[in-house]
């Protein structure tokens, strides 16, 4: 192979890319997923109640809500700032602490603490924090509480929000649709329009047509992945190790894409057998969405080895030790289905 010869290929593909939908799909959706479970899921399902405090004091009741796990504190410098966040829903409720407010209530003197309540907030919410002011303000008082309350989260995905369980099927869908559907549908164009006949007749290899094809792929892909992993908040400091696992699955879903385009011979029963395909490709994310499956079984299917080593690493802080099995499965696929490439193209 030559590697000119590629390098022309690829840059052919690159500007002939933007002219193909699948390419905009694969920029597109990915984004627009990313967004929209920004906005649904880390407004309306978040899994920590917002509090927003003006205080004008120094009061403790602002030290307990910042040291509670459970909750997102924002302080606001005004009670009219405050109002407003309130109002367009940036937190669930807010609380102005009025200077001297400790004092009086010490004293014993009966006090008034304002509150603003988001009206589309859910009421878990509301109560989850209305449980902790009264809480925070019979501590406050020097009242200790009647009962202790002993809470266990149950469940293996419990601590987890529903923007992070869907992260694994958004990263799936990102690199699995693009590195696939980008040198499938462009090889099946080719043929149809037999321009690929042409490109035979030249110096060009079938090998570097597949090669250029499939790096195409797996760039976008791979960039896209990482912009939605930074979307979703899911930056890594290990962002080398998330790039290689990237990579490595980018690099089995082209090959699949490319096989795919050798044997099937029109644009309709390409996607017709993605479709087919689609619950053995995202099984392993749609296993994760719901703890109450066995997890094992998710071991079962190809993809897994590719999107649950990006989930360790930038959700558990997995290290390349923790994820080396999963690599030498996921490398030993890659070889495997190039071996399988190699016999389709000689045949």
């Amino acid at each position: 192979m030559s590697l000119r010869r590629i390098l022309a290929l690829l840059y052919r593909e690159a500007v002939q890319g933007p002219k193909n939908f699948i390419f905009i799909f694969t920029i597109v959706v990915p984004l627009g997923l990313s967004l929209a479970l920004g906005l649904i899921f880390g407004t309306f399902f978040s899994g920590k109640p917002r509090l927003g405090i003006f205080d004008s004091g120094s009061s403790q009741i602002t030290q307990f809500a910042e040291t509670m796990p459970g909750l997102i504190v924002q302080r606001y410098t005004s009670e009219a700032e405050l109002r407003t966040a309130t109002a367009r829903g940036a937190v669930d409720v807010g609380i102005v602490l009025q200077d001297g407010f400790d004092q009086r209530l010490l004293s014993g003197q009966r006090g008034s603490l304002t509150v603003y309540v988001w009206g589309e907030s859910l009421l878990r919410d509301r109560v989850l924090i209305g449980t902790a002011l009264a809480d925070w303000l019979r501590a406050l008082a020097g009242h200790e509480s009647p009962v202790v309350i002993t809470t266990s989260v149950l469940g293996a995905n419990s601590d987890l929000t529903w923007q992070q369980r869907l992260l694994p099927l958004l990263v799936l869908m990102t690199v699995v649709f693009g590195a696939l559907m980008l040198p499938a549908s462009s090889l099946v164009s080719e043929k149809q329009r037999r321009t690929l006949t042409a490109l035979l007749v030249t110096p060009v290899t079938r090998a570097e047509i597949y090669v250029a094809k499939g790096m195409l792929g797996v760039a976008l892909s791979t960039v896209m992945a990482l912009l939605v992993l930074a979307l979703n908040g899911a930056w890594s400091d290990q962002i080398g190790l998330v790039l290689l696992v990237l990579l490595l699955g980018a690099i089995l879903s082209a090959e699949f894409g490319v096989l795919l385009g050798v044997l099937v011979k029109d644009i309709n029963s390409l996607f017709a057998t993605v479709k087919a395909l689609g619950l053995l490709l995202y099984a392993p994310a749609l296993i994760a969405l719901f703890p109450v499956i066995p997890q094992w079984i998710a071991q079962i299917f190809p993809t897994y080895y590719m999107v649950d080593p990006v989930i360790a690493i930038v959700q558990r802080g997995a290290t390349l030790n923790d994820i080396a099995p999963h690599l030498a499965v996921l490398v030993a696929m890659i070889v495997a289905l190039a071996a399988g490439l190699r016999v389709v193209r000689e045949r």
